[in-house]
C-alpha cells in the first residue's frame, strides 16, 4: 500500500537536512586548522541555520487554515515508511561529518561540501516541485540559488588553497 506524504512532510525532511548541514560545518570549522576556511565554515553553518528557519516557516504557513498541505505519494514499493528518508547528503542526524573525523585535508573537505552543497541542489530541485504556491516556489528558487552561491564561494576557496 502507498503510503502518502504531505508538502509538510516534505519541508521537515528539507529542515533535517539543513540542521545535518549546520552540524557538518560547524565539525568542518572545528577541524580546520586554517582560520579563513575555519570562518567560511562558521559562516555556511549560519546560513543553513537560516534555511532551517525558512523551512520551518513554510511548514507553520501550512498549518494555517489557508494552507495547502497538497498530499503526495511515495513509491508503493517503499515499504510504506512511517517517514520520509531524509537523503544522505549531509549524513545522518547522528552524526553528519563522520567523514571529518579521519583528519582530511583542506582540499578534501571543501571538495565534500562543494559535493553536498551539489546534491542539496538536486534534492531542492525536485522538491520545488512538490511544494504549492508561487510564494513557497520562489523562496525554495532563493535557497538553490543560495546554496549555488556556497558551490562558487567553497570553489573558490578550493582554487585559492590549490594555488599555495
Amino acid at each position: 500500500m502507498a503510503r502518502e506524504f504531505d508538502a509538510s512532510d516534505i519541508l521537515e525532511v528539507a529542515e533535517r537536512m539543513e540542521r545535518n548541514a549546520v552540524k557538518f560545518y560547524r565539525k568542518a570549522a572545528g577541524v580546520c586548522d586554517d582560520p579563513v576556511l575555519s570562518r567560511l565554515f562558521t559562516d555556511l553553518a549560519q546560513w543553513e541555520r537560516q534555511h532551517v528557519r525558512v523551512f520551518a516557516d513554510m511548514r507553520n504557513r501550512l498549518a494555517e487554515p489557508n494552507g495547502d498541505s497538497g498530499r503526495y505519494v511515495l513509491d508503493p514499493d517503499d515499504q510504506s515508511p512511517t517517514q520520509l528518508p531524509v537523503p544522505p547528503v549531509f549524513g545522518d542526524s547522528e552524526c553528519p561529518a563522520k567523514e571529518l573525523v579521519d583528519g582530511p585535508t583542506k582540499a578534501e573537505v571543501l571538495k565534500a561540501a562543494i559535493q553536498k552543497e551539489e546534491d542539496t541542489i538536486a534534492y531542492y530541485t525536485g522538491l520545488k516541485e512538490s511544494v504549492l504556491g508561487p510564494h513557497n516556489i520562489q523562496v525554495i528558487e532563493a535557497i538553490i540559488h543560495e546554496e549555488k552561491r556556497h558551490i562558487r564561494i567553497l570553489l573558490q576557496s578550493l582554487e585559492h588553497i590549490s594555488m599555495r
